[in-house]
């Protein structure tokens, strides 16, 4: 069966499973040593897990992988090599289940256990992780960087970000509901992929379970892609999958630490409009005033910016009608005008001395200070005033079914 995309063609084992409930996506690489077990483990384990299910092999290789498929009642989506990611954008409209169970073909992931994750879907979850460290591993399956810092330290930093409570999150084998696929949308080409899953179920507030799952050892003879790679191959899916979790959770970086620098940027800027302070030994003078403004601007920046973080990446949607709620457009764009005209009469107290002074000012001057504080407000009655416009722009930038 041939599609519209002529680099993309389907094809259909002698017996083909009619209405299948559940769908195992795989991609390969050139899999021949691994793939006729593979396939039988994947019948053995939805037999033992009472389910109708087809099995739908995403190959990019040179080698046998795709006969072999076949043959053992496999369909196969024989497609160019373009990434792991989009291996799985490729399969999503041959995907018939209602449910995907993702993995490797390596036969490392034990797919002749696959009941538990049937158990959850049919029980109501949307998204099924697997999880090694609370099943099994293998001796030697492992390397002791990927198991002892790897994976512990990234999961722990997606947890922190995201306040998940994931155990393994670059476990392979994991399953969601075609519906979730579909709305999820997944824009990652290369391993990446693996994290933008584990993100935009968190932002999707998708029903997630974990599950323990088998690892083991690759076979003799078989090299994993990372080693296929080169040494430098897990450095660099780290650092891409890091990259995944800094821009899914911008908003960690933003909303909150932006709030903190306001604050703080607030209370050394407006006690001192009016002329120094003095606390015990230490002069808060204009030095501090320019501190507290630099704080004040910077933080009110990222407060916004974390705003729109949190609409772009808003599935349900009441985040974003809570945020257009607070912005109301007249009344965020008549605040922020009159919060710029206040600042300009502020600034505008510096006129009087400007001009007494021969068109010179001196640092000494308590209409400095007020001046300060006006040009802050100047400032931010604009940025609130253009944040105002991103905002509602995005009504008509992003848009989700």
């Amino acid at each position: 069966m041939t599609v519209a995309d002529p680099e993309i063609q389907l094809l259909l084992p002698a017996a083909d499973v009619a209405e299948p409930e559940f769908s195992i996506v795989i991609p390969a690489l050139n899999e021949e040593l691994t793939i006729a077990d593979f396939v039988a483990w994947c019948h053995e384990g939805m037999q033992k897990a009472g389910v109708q299910g087809e099995i739908l092999i995403v190959d990019s290789g040179t080698d046998k992988t795709t006969e072999l498929a076949i043959a053992g009642g496999a369909r196969v989506l024989r497609t160019p090599k373009r990434g792991l990611g989009r291996a799985y954008q490729d399969a999503l409209p041959f995907v018939r289940g209602k449910y995907l169970l993702l993995g490797d073909c390596d036969c490392t992931y034990d797919f002749r256990e696959i009941a538990p994750f049937v158990e959850k879907f049919r029980n109501g979850a949307e998204f099924v992780m697997g999880s090694r460290f609370r099943g099994y591993i293998e001796p030697g399956s492992m390397p002791p960087l990927h198991r002892y810092l790897g994976t512990p330290v990234t999961t722990f930093i997606l947890n922190v970000i995201f306040a998940s409570h994931f155990s393994d999150i670059h476990c392979g084998m994991r399953g969601i509901g075609k519906q979730a696929f579909e709305r999820m949308d997944l824009r990652s080409q290369s391993w990446e992929y693996a994290s933008e899953m584990v993100l935009k179920s968190v932002h999707m507030r998708l029903k997630t379970e974990e599950v323990p799952i088998r690892f083991l050892k690759d076979r003799e003879g078989r090299l994993s892609h990372h080693k296929r790679s080169g040494w430098f191959s897990p450095w660099h899916a780290a650092w891409i999958n890091l990259r995944a979790m800094f821009v899914y959770g911008a908003d960690f970086f933003l909303f909150k630490p932006g709030l903190v620098l306001l604050a703080a940027g607030s209370l050394l800027t407006f006690p001192l409009s009016f002329g120094p302070i003095t606390v015990g030994p230490v002069v808060l003078s204009m030095h501090w005033m320019v501190l507290g403004m630099s704080l004040a601007l910077l933080g009110l920046q990222c407060v916004y910016m974390g705003i729109l973080s949190q609409v772009f990446f808003d599935y349900a949607g009441d985040v974003t009608a809570k945020w257009f709620r607070r912005f109301r457009y007249t009344r965020a764009v008549v605040l922020s005008g009159v919060v710029f005209t206040i600042g300009f009469g502020c600034a505008l107290s510096l006129v009087r001395p400007y001009l007494q002074g021969g068109l010179r000012l001196t640092y000494e001057h308590p209409e400095n200070h007020l001046a300060f504080t006006g040009l802050m407000l100047m400032i931010a009655g604009f940025m609130s005033f253009t944040f105002t416009l991103i905002l509602h722009a995005t009504a008509f930038a992003v848009r989700r079914s």
